[in-house]
């Protein structure tokens, strides 16, 4: 029985507490140079595809731009496309809103880089309800949020519909008139749902791929139901082995109530990696990182998220606060994912493990904000990931690593041989394939 082959993807550091900006070796978040060199190593190691994600405004705490933002959060549809230009085979994946766009643009900018790619291109379906975010556009914050998705779905179903209203066949070349496009073979759109009414002819002939491929990162139920449902890679938050695979499970089960095959859908959590020549070296290196992803001013700012409080006057080497989270202010953070529902038993249950522990605010924070991850030889790390794939806990990994632009050359380089080795990982890219193809997915 031939082994199951490893997926993996490529995250772009950047905004998010995982990257360690006071690396020696960090670079820009927004110069071309540092998304090159990740786009080029990445290819190098023969990812499936790299993924930038998107910010539409940058993030404020207590009236002050988030330190994590401070050189801004650039195009992500600009980049992909400049990227085409360096890369001859990686999927080139961006993160895209639904609530905040139309469908015919975004389908039409879509089509546009699959064209320039290659077949190369993926869309990362996202939504917001967030007023703060909606405040940069005309329609401001008008979206509840039980509406997200159902917007979302229509988004996608318009997009496709877009995409698929030209036969493969339509354009025509002949030699003694030219290049046309056949009308015969054109099939007008006409769409109109609760909200969205389009009508008339997508201008963008039928890209190589047919479509893009559309990834979904929602956890919710609703996002659950609109990764089963249109998706084709899921990008999940689920890196423990267990939890990974009751994510799958669910999500398996979920497709075939939607009448798809469970190989319809690539899931691919997100997970970081810490190496080292041996266990305990690569133990101290991750206890290392994890600190200084946790700066002292980084440990009050997430606190302050939860307390809802200016917290700055307290140690960071100190007990947690005293002072009650303020349940009934307005939110003293904008811009940023709230993913804490319930918060006095949150705050309740970090207490008794600091008191148990003897955590300093700095420590707890290291302790519940770090992602999850693997930490070992590359051996190990290798082992790991194959063991995930042939249990069917996860189709692969986007890894995230912790600097920009060089955190993924070590992986690799170490680790990417020893899954060739076991004869799960590609040897090389089929110089033909399309994004859809290097990850096994049906021809759209």
């Amino acid at each position: 029985m031939s082994k199951r082959q490893v997926h993996l993807a490529a995250h772009f550091p950047g905004v998010n507490n995982t990257t360690v900006w006071s690396d020696d070796r960090a670079e820009s978040q927004i110069a071309f140079s540092s998304f090159e060199h990740f786009a080029r190593n990445a290819e190098r190691g023969l990812f499936d595809f790299l993924f930038l994600a998107e910010g539409l405004r940058l993030r404020e705490q207590k009236g002050r731009i988030h330190d994590l933002d401070v050189v801004g959060r650039p195009n992500t549809l600009t980049i992909l496309a400049a990227l085409a230009g360096v890369t001859d085979h990686i999927g080139l994946v961006g993160t895209l809103q639904t609530t905040f766009n139309e469908p015919l643009e975004l389908a039409k900018q879509l089509a546009t880089l699959d064209h320039l790619s290659g077949g190369r291109a993926g869309w990362n379906v996202v939504t917001s309800s967030d007023a703060f975010h909606g405040a940069n556009f005309r329609r401001g914050g008008f979206l509840d949020h039980a509406d997200r998705y159902i917007r979302a779905a229509e988004f996608v179903d318009t997009a496709r519909d877009l995409w698929d209203s030209w036969q493969a066949d339509a354009v025509v070349v002949d030699r003694a008139s030219g290049r046309f496009a056949d009308r015969s073979r054109i099939r007008d759109v006409d769409h109109h749902g609760p909200q969205f009414d389009v009508t008339g002819t997508f201008p963008v002939p039928r890209s190589p791929q047919g479509r893009p491929v559309v990834v979904q990162a929602g956890d919710s139920d609703e996002g659950r139901h609109l990764a089963a449902t249109r998706a084709e890679v899921v990008f999940s938050l689920h890196t423990e082995f267990e939890d990974a695979r009751r994510f799958s499970e669910d999500l398996r089960a979920r497709l075939q109530r939607a009448g798809r095959s469970a190989d319809d859908l690539v899931i691919l959590p997100g997970a970081t990696f810490v190496l080292g020549d041996t266990t305990a070296e690569a133990e101290e290196r991750a206890r290392a990182i994890r600190r200084a992803q946790v700066s002292p001013a980084t440990a009050i700012a997430f606190l302050e998220q939860v307390w809802n409080r200016d917290l700055s006057a307290y140690d960071v080497d100190g007990p947690l606060p005293e002072v009650e989270p303020d349940l009934d202010g307005g939110p003293i953070t904008r811009g940023r994912v709230r993913h804490v529902r319930d918060v006095e038993p949150l705050v309740r249950g970090w207490r008794e493990r600091a008191e148990a522990e003897h955590l300093s605010i700095r420590d707890l924070v290291i302790e519940v904000s770090t992602r999850g991850g693997f930490v070992g030889t590359p051996e190990h790390i290798a082992a790991e990931i194959d063991r995930y794939v042939q249990a069917r806990a996860t189709d692969g990994f986007v890894v995230v690593p912790h600097t920009n632009p060089y955190g993924l050359d070590e992986f690799v380089g170490r680790v990417i041989p020893l899954l060739q080795e076991r004869g799960v990982y590609r040897q090389a890219y089929d110089p033909d394939a399309t994004l859809r193809q290097t990850l096994g997915l049906d021809a759209a």
